[in-house]
Parts: C-alpha cells; sequence; structure tokens
C-alpha cells in the first residue's frame, strides 16, 4: 500500500497532518501499535459517552500510571508513554471524539506502514493547518462519510430557504448547498422535500454544486 491509497480516505488535510504526525512519532519511538490498538478500542467504546474524548486523555494518563501492573513486557509503560505524550500533543484541538477516533483509526494503519514499508521519516513536521471543527462540520463530515457521491447522482434534499432565485437545499440532513435557480425558485416553498442532481464534487468526494430536477 503506498501514501497515495492511503490518502485517497476521507479525511481533512488537518486531520492527515495529525494522523501522519503521531504515526511518524509513536514509529520513532518503537512503539508496539498493538498497544495504540487498545486505546483505540477505549474510544471506540466510550465515542458517544459524555465528555468521550476527556475521557480517553485520562484513560490514557491511567495506562501511564498502572503501565507496569497492567503491561506485558518491562517496555509497556514507555509504549504508553510515548501514546499519551503524542495524542497530548497532536489531538488537543480536537474537540469532537468521532473525529478523534477517525484520526486515530488511520494512525494504526500509518505505523505499519512506515514500518513495513522502510520509509525514511527524518525530522516530524508539526501540523500547522487548524483541526478545530465545529458541531455542523462535524455533523457534515459524518454524513460524507456514510455515502459515497458521484456527478450525475439523483438525491433527495429539503429546501430550507428561498431568497430571490437563490434556494438553499440541504442533503442528508446536514449539507446545505446554496444554489441558483432561476427557473425553479418561485415553484418552490420552503420546507419542500424536493429531486437534486449532483453536478459537482469537492476533492474530498462531498457535494460542491447539485441543480433541482422537479
Amino acid at each position: 500500500m503506498t501514501i497515495a491509497e492511503l490518502s485517497s480516505e476521507s479525511l481533512t488535510d488537518a486531520q492527515w497532518e495529525i494522523a501522519h504526525a503521531i504515526a511518524q512519532t509513536l514509529v520513532k519511538d518503537n512503539t508496539d501499535v498493538n498497544e495504540l490498538g487498545k486505546a483505540v478500542a477505549y474510544l471506540r467504546a466510550s465515542v458517544n459517552q459524555p465528555n468521550a474524548t476527556s475521557r480517553f486523555f485520562q484513560y490514557l494518563k491511567t495506562l501511564v500510571s498502572n503501565g507496569r501492573q497492567i503491561g506485558h513486557s518491562s517496555k509497556t509503560t514507555d509504549y504508553y508513554r510515548s501514546i499519551e505524550r503524542a495524542c497530548s500533543d497532536y489531538l488537543k484541538s480536537v474537540t469532537d471524539a468521532y473525529t478523534m477516533l477517525q484520526i486515530l483509526g488511520w494512525v494504526s494503519r500509518l505505523m505499519r506502514y512506515y514500518k513495513d514499508a522502510g520509509v525514511p521519516i527524518g525530522e516530524i513536521a508539526t501540523p500547522t493547518t487548524p483541526v478545530f471543527e465545529s458541531a455542523r462540520q462535524v455533523e457534515i463530515a459524518k454524513a460524507t462519510n456514510t455515502q459515497k457521491f458521484t456527478v450525475g447522482q439523483i438525491v433527495e434534499a429539503r429546501v430550507t430557504a428561498i431568497k430571490g432565485n437563490k434556494v438553499t437545499y440541504e442533503i442528508l440532513g446536514a449539507i446545505k448547498l446554496t444554489e441558483k435557480e432561476p427557473k425553479k425558485a418561485q415553484l418552490l416553498s420552503e420546507g419542500q422535500t424536493v429531486k437534486v442532481e449532483i453536478l459537482d464534487l469537492k476533492e474530498d468526494g462531498s457535494i460542491k454544486k447539485v441543480k433541482c430536477i422537479e
């Protein structure tokens, strides 16, 4: 598997930078990817609980504190310490547990990639792109990740606003697009469900442009 193949998955640029940085850090520290898997499993089990991200960071601290008791070797505590430090450094601005889980899932894959492919790591660049995501952005990411869109595809959309000849559509309850509909605007009403055709997609596979067809 190549970096290009890995990059084809749906992560934002900021999330992708973070995933690479954490994976490179852990590989340089010779961290066991299976120990990271335990942390990922904990987050997956608690992702829908209140304060899931805070719980996750506290769990990592607990692993470091109890590493000698629960570890299988003398290196286990070092593994936990490396994981806790890398996550605290690179994930501190990620406020959504679902997004964090997506990133860490890719960290596990990337760690195996860097180890198996023997890719020179060199100096690890600090991610510079802000990774804060609003609740709205998180919902859109979830909607995009659960369905693959194609140009020419027909999907249902709800009309949420009409201003002049501009119509705002809501797709999958999360994706909002405002389009010029000079021939349709006066025939539509807010709250109405219509069919729209996807005319263009963004680089990440999300919808860029649609038009009403009924």
